[in-house]
């Protein structure tokens, strides 16, 4: 199937707080979800630039000023969040920074890890006891092709420190964009074992020239970054697939990971996507969870799903089932 934004249902009555909203795939995604009927929370970190995209948007919208730099902002805006609403439907966490010029949050932490990441896993977990009871509610975490760069161990001293960000900033991301994927899945699992009626997908947009790729790139990657957007990318409004399918679909299961399905999974309709061998690591999974609640200071009211033995597990994103992979 061929999927395209024809294929929503109808989203009256649900509501869905995307982050990044103001600009790029993020934009794009809360206008569909806002023109099929769903109320709309953008979380922006700039909340003039995040009225004038609700005004540009219509619909029934509103502004939440979000830092995800900053843990004192997530939970200020989680906390605003709880004190409008009584549930979340949709949670899509889909803001991020790509080779920013400074290197680290407001609490320390490096600063893909900081925003992709940890600002993502404390939100969540501060509103996930609004989803947990809401039938069909789906938080959708967005990684990136570039997660099979994300060389190297998580871990205290490496979240702390900007000189690995500094001297390869492009695998710095790529750590940021696996840690998303390794959080999507492990929370699915959590999610599972808790009985709960909400589920964890994972999505990527393939490429698209958004305000994303204005970072600070080396210089020696430049020509190759023009030069494969040129090709490879797609505008805004397709990169926003994978994500709405994600949010929306309701053959797609939880555990499930979406992208684009053509060039190297850079452009086209949303299918399942494939993904490194240590984004499907369950014990691994653990490890970043644990790491997690220990730098974020927020601990998820759910008993945790047990590392596994032997190769890992790996959802099918098609029946849901679970396998082995090769």
């Amino acid at each position: 199937m061929n999927w395209s934004v024809a294929h929503i249902p109808d989203q009256a009555g649900r509501i869905a707080l995307v982050t990044g909203a103001s600009g790029g795939v993020g934009r794009e995604t809360a206008r569909v979800l806002a023109a099929r009927g769903a109320h709309v929370v953008l979380a922006c970190r700039n909340a003039e630039r995040g009225r004038a995209v609700a005004s540009w948007i219509g619909g029934s919208t509103e502004v939440l000023e979000l830092d995800l730099a900053s843990l004192d902002s997530v939970r200020r805006a989680a906390g605003r969040v709880r004190d409008r609403h009584g549930r979340l439907d949709l949670l899509v966490n889909n803001a991020a920074v790509m080779l920013p010029p400074h290197r680290h949050t407001h609490d320390g932490f490096e600063v893909h890890l900081g925003v992709n990441h940890l600002g993502h896993f404390a939100l969540t977990g501060l509103l996930l006891d609004l989803m947990t009871g809401v039938a069909g509610s789906r938080v959708v975490t967005v990684s990136s092709l570039a997660h099979r760069v994300g060389l190297g161990s998580f871990s205290t001293d490496r979240a702390r420190s900007a000189s690995g960000a500094a001297a390869a900033p492009v695998t710095a991301y790529g750590r940021s964009k696996l840690a998303n994927l390794l959080f999507a899945r492990q929370l699915q699992h959590r999610l599972a074992a808790a009985g709960a009626a909400t589920v964890s997908i994972a999505a990527h947009p393939g490429l698209s020239p958004t305000g994303l790729w204005h970072g600070d790139f080396p210089a020696a990657l430049r020509p190759v970054v023009t030069a494969g957007l040129r090709w490879l990318a797609q505008p805004a409004d397709a990169a926003a697939l994978p994500s709405l399918r994600a949010a929306t679909d309701p053959q797609v299961p939880g555990g499930a990971y979406l992208g684009p399905a053509r060039r190297f999974e850079s452009r086209g309709a949303p299918v399942p996507a494939s993904s490194s061998r240590v984004s499907r690591d369950r014990a691994a999974q653990v490890r970043l969870w644990d790491l997690s609640e220990e730098l974020t200071g927020v601990r998820y009211a759910f008993p945790a799903a047990p590392a596994t033995a032997g190769p890992p597990a790996q959802v099918c994103p098609v029946t849901g089932r679970t396998g082995r992979t090769p």
